[in-house]
This record gives C-alpha cells, structure tokens and sequence, in this order.
C-alpha cells in the first residue's frame, strides 16, 4: 500500500514482552494489534461501537521487526456492504522500511443491541469524526441492567 492507499494509520514500539522465542516480533502480538487498529477503524466507519471481526484473509508475514523498531499499521476501507466493512492492511518497519505483513481482506460486521448483524447505511469512507459513537456501550450483563 502507498500512503495515499492508506486512510487509517497508527504506529507502535516494538518492546521485550512482544518478541518470540527468536528475538523477532511475535506474530500473535501483531495480529491483536491489527485486530484491535481495525476494530476502532470499523467504529469510527459504522459510527457504532458494536461492530466485530467476521473474517481475515490469508495474512502474508514477509519480514519482521526487532526489539527497538518502530512499525506502522495501515488501514484503508475497501468495500462496504449491507451490515460489514471490509478493509485491507499493511504492516511496515518504520526502521528497515520493510513489508511486514499484509492482509488482504478484513471484514467487520456491524450488530444492534441483540448482537445481530444490522444495516449501517453507508456507502462511503469518512475522514472526519462524525460517526464517532457519543456515548460508551452498556455491556454489563441483562440482569444487571434495571
């Protein structure tokens, strides 16, 4: 992806506590970075903050980082459909200027209060913070809530 692709970037240090047995970044630490980066994409996309991961294509790991390097995670909407958002990433050394992984295909569902998939009504990417949710979820259990 080139940076006029992406629409949504955020970077991170690459620390001891995310390093594998080899001393390179563990690939589980990078997927939940991902995972968590789309996730807050997806909320800011479908102005709902009830929205989950549906599917991850293939993922292509095709160089790593090291304690130290600073990486980039790149977000760009790809499609949106009835009740998802699907969108493509791509990780990148910020120090070796490397790929580290793309992922082709990441689709977010969005979902009402029963936690059904639920039409979001747009068609379009937003660059400003209109579809921000104005209030936190209420995820305490049922019985909890009277």
């Amino acid at each position: 992806m080139t940076d006029d692709e992406i629409n949504f970037h955020t970077r991170k240090w690459v620390r001891p506590e995310d390093l594998n047995a080899n001393g390179t970044l563990f690939g589980g630490s990078l997927l939940r970075w991902i995972d968590e980066e789309a996730a807050i994409y997806a909320i800011i996309q479908l102005g709902n903050g009830m929205a989950v991961t549906k599917y991850m294509s293939e993922i292509n790991f095709v160089s790593s980082a090291r304690q130290g390097d600073l990486i980039e995670m790149g977000l760009r909407a790809t499609h949106f459909g009835r009740t998802s958002l699907t969108m493509r990433a791509e990780v990148r050394n910020m120090i070796t200027r490397r790929s580290i992984l793309t992922i082709e295909k990441i689709v977010f569902v969005n979902l009402d209060d029963e936690g059904n998939p639920a039409p979001h009504g747009y068609t379009a990417i937003t660059y400003d913070r209109d579809r921000v949710p104005s209030h936190h979820l209420d995820i305490r259990p049922a019985a909890d809530k009277d």
